[in-house]
């Protein structure tokens, strides 16, 4: 072996192995987007909207692999122990957050095991109203429900659901004396307000709400954004009588804690770039999903903060899990 061939491999071996042996430009293999969610559902329904332009964009597969059950756990511990390569990521909501605030044993810690990539879409909720309560805009129903002695009854899907957080966070900041009605699943909770069973649901808006809402069957008092929502059109913010109270429901993509940064922004870009198309977006809104996107650093913010406001909430509640 000659003197500079002696040389270079001495070189290569002082150097560290990634520095020594060029990688394979990112992505070089098939992308997992794990969903904590069964098929059919708003997550994997939006995952597949963006899977094929996501795929043209990266130029390699992008498989969707439903992982549901433990309140997402399941899929969050898979993602959270996979290898920081940018090769598997999780499509979760804000239940992510939630969930192990409730149950010390879900197996991850969202600010810890994930780096996000970007938030896609936010789905508003809309506050409503039983036909029966003589209230025609939050003004008048917050007036209503203050003079009721016994309180008023507020429906949500299930004991420490988001739609029951965030309803302990609207009757705090009204001064609202209320009483839970957990049921099972949105289509109660809206059956439940159109009968009579509770006077009040703050939720996401169903075509079959909506509907209702139409007929006259319910009364829309607000919907929980910072500014008028695409998805309810003319309808006022409950900011607007209650300022800083917003409730939505995030969806986005996270990787494992470690991706390097380069990874990461070339999923953020790809990641707006479908959520800036024309298409994606008018499918989404008919889906009742407003696009958005932010930095990794947005998303982080965003996850920090909200946790620190759900933790609060429930200590200071003491909700629990069922």
């Amino acid at each position: 072996m000659n003197f500079a061939k002696r040389a270079l491999l001495a070189t290569l071996a002082s150097l560290p192995l990634g520095m020594a042996f060029a990688q394979d430009a990112f992505p070089s293999r098939p992308i997992t987007i794990v969903v904590p969610y069964p098929a059919g559902g708003t997550s994997d329904s939006q995952v597949r909207m963006i899977q094929e332009p996501l795929q043209k964009l990266l130029g390699q597969p992008v498989v969707v692999d439903n992982k549901p059950g433990a309140s997402g756990a399941i899929a969050a511990q898979a993602v959270a122990r996979a290898k920081a390569d940018g090769y598997t990521l999780l499509y979760p909501n804000n239940g992510l957050l939630i969930a192990p605030l409730l149950n010390r044993q879900a197996g991850y810690e969202p600010l810890r095991d994930f780096k996000p990539v970007s938030v896609t879409t936010s789905v508003p909720m809309v506050l409503v109203a039983n036909k029966g309560v003589p209230a025609n805009n939050l003004n008048e129903f917050l007036q209503y429900a203050k003079a009721q002695a016994n309180g008023i009854m507020y429906a949500s899907a299930g004991t420490a659901s988001y739609g029951h957080l965030a309803s302990t966070r609207l009757s705090q900041m009204a001064n609202l004396k209320v009483n839970h009605v957990p049921y099972r699943g949105e289509a109660n909770t809206t059956m439940a307000v159109r009968t009579g069973e509770v006077q009040m649901l703050l939720t996401t808006p169903s075509p079959a709400m909506l509907g209702l809402v139409s007929q006259g069957q319910l009364t829309m008092l607000g919907v929980a954004t910072d500014k008028p929502s695409p998805v309810v059109p003319g309808v006022p913010t409950i900011a607007s009588v209650l300022p800083g109270f917003t409730a939505e429901v995030w969806f986005g993509l996270l990787a494992p804690a470690g991706t390097p940064d380069d990874v990461v922004n070339k999923l953020n870009a790809a990641v707006k770039k479908v959520m800036a198309d024309e298409t994606i977006r008018n499918k989404m809104l008919a889906s009742g999903a407003v696009p958005r996107t932010t930095s990794s650093t947005e998303f982080m913010s965003l996850m920090t903060r909200e946790t620190v406001m759900w933790s609060q909430l429930i200590a200071k509640h003491n909700i629990r899990a069922d």
